[in-house]
């Protein structure tokens, strides 16, 4: 007989569905998640098992535990095929995160499946990447005149000085606008993909169905690309690999804008936060003009990504304090092990070296893809910087400790963020650009369609925000 190349959990040691956990998702993990965290650690060491809406969950607390998960591939597995309590159907079929792991795209694939998809993925996103190139060049243009159009419009609505909410007003529309342009979607697809994503990250009874509408969307987008390629990541996806479905790249798109939107979104709101409410490495940074270590400060601080997607054993395997049984489910969370690394290193966050040992762009192989990481990078570095170009004065309107965030177990995020503003003299206004250039054939120009769509997106996005005034 072969001897077994692994040692496997020993008979006494607790499987994880035989223990008696209590919900993470608590009014106490509402307000103070770290105080949680810190609580499930003291009592179970790096790793505690946790009910997530009902379904018992291995929570991943510490730093160093939280990389061996994220970069042992082999060993802890993305493919939900791998999940045990899954395959052996005892899952609620309405549990509320399902869903989204059921959506079979990049994000959900191992190994080879893995490498090719993210390879095609790389191939399509490079030409954004560099802002040496047109395609990178424009792109990053569109997200500086977006930025100014909303700060043009809150002046116009509100004037020169006032209150916002930073988050509904600027942040959610900014992004959107971005993966529109990113995307290349009509402004008749844009308008609709801009209402249900809204209503999709806000959460609320239309969610679901928004969701559904949402992913179609993206579906109907894939097969207007193919019909009518452009200059944009949807017609590089397919140009990368002709033989993607409408259907599959609906879902890459579908799983990209949302984390395009959220988890990107995520970051500008918490970034300002953190120098809004004084956070004092972070606000060194700003202040020495180093945007890019004020959002890895702030990264690290408050990361957007409180606990990340699930992995699944691929064997057992021990991790902390405890026996993990192949097929189990574990939680890797960044913000618990952001907490662990500022405890046990502080000299990192205080270091005027670069903090990039935040995970808000998570680690290992299934980590940010470079290119997307990078263009990600500029789009927050933009978005916090133009706040601090155009405005003279930005003040939280309540205590940093009452902002309300959303609860949920994945990410990290701020439902509101309320400000007293004030505008500097140079504010841009409605409609302030350069004239539309012209291609050599006499076509507008790429800038042209740009600021087009931003004007269509514009209005369904005053819809959102003020309602239909009359006139309008």
């Amino acid at each position: 007989m072969n001897p077994q190349p692994f040692a496997a959990a020993p008979a006494d040691a607790p499987p994880l569905e035989s223990l008696r956990v209590e919900p993470l998702l608590t009014s106490a993990f509402d307000t103070d998640p770290a105080g949680v965290y810190a609580q499930l650690r003291r009592m179970y060491g790096p790793v505690a098992p946790v009910g997530l809406m009902g379904v018992p969950v291995w929570l991943v607390l510490d730093y160093r535990e939280v990389l061996e998960v994220l970069r042992k591939e082999s060993l802890w597995r993305r493919d939900i095929r791998y999940w045990r309590a899954r395959a052996e159907g005892r899952l609620p079929q309405d549990w509320p995160l399902l869903a989204g792991y059921e959506v079979r795209q990049t994000m959900f694939m191992d190994d080879e499946e893995h490498l090719a998809a993210r390879q095609t993925y790389h191939s399509a996103l490079g030409p954004f990447q560099d802002a040496r190139t047109p395609q990178g060049w424009e792109l990053r243009s569109a997200v500086v005149s977006y930025a100014d159009e909303l700060v043009a419009m809150l002046a116009a609505e509100s004037g020169t000085a006032g209150f916002m909410d930073l988050a509904a007003q600027y942040t959610r529309p900014l992004l959107l606008m971005v993966t529109t342009r990113l995307f290349g979607c009509p402004v008749e697809l844009g308008d609709e993909m801009v209402m249900d994503l809204w209503r999709m990250l806000d959460g609320g009874p239309d969610a679901g169905p928004a969701t559904g509408r949402a992913l179609a969307a993206m579906t109907r987008l894939a097969a207007h690309r193919r019909a009518v390629p452009g200059d944009d990541l949807t017609s590089y996806l397919l140009l990368a690999d002709p033989s993607l479905s409408d259907e599959q790249l609906g879902r890459e798109l579908f799983m990209n804008a949302v984390y395009l939107n959220d988890i990107t979104g995520n970051m500008v709101c918490n970034t300002l936060l953190e120098v809004l409410r004084g956070n004092a490495t972070v606000r060194r940074s700003l202040s020495a003009g180093l945007i890019g270590e004020t959002v890895n400060r702030a990264a690290l601080a408050n990361t957007p990504v409180a606990n990340m997607c699930f992995r699944f054993a691929a064997r057992d395997v021990r991790l902390g304090n405890f026996w993990i049984r192949a097929g189990d489910v574990v939680s890797p969370s960044a913000a618990a092990a952001h907490q662990d690394l500022m405890a046990i290193g502080s000299h990192l966050v205080d270091s005027t070296v670069s903090t990039r040992a935040h995970l808000g762009w998570g680690a290992g192989p299934h980590q940010c893809p470079t290119a997307a990481r990078e263009l990600a990078g500029a789009v927050v570095a933009t978005a916090v910087g133009r706040i601090f170009d155009h405005f003279t004065k930005v003040e939280l309107t309540l205590p940093a400790d009452q902002l309300p965030w959303r609860s949920g177990p994945v990410v990290r995020g701020l439902r509101l963020l309320p400000v007293r503003y004030e505008l500097g003299a140079g504010h841009p206004v409605v409609g302030q650009g350069p004239p539309p250039r012209a291609a050599a054939n006499g076509a507008p120009d790429s800038s042209h369609v740009s600021r087009h769509h931003a004007r269509g997106l514009l209005a369904a996005l005053r819809h959102l925000m003020w309602g239909t005034r009359k006139g309008d």
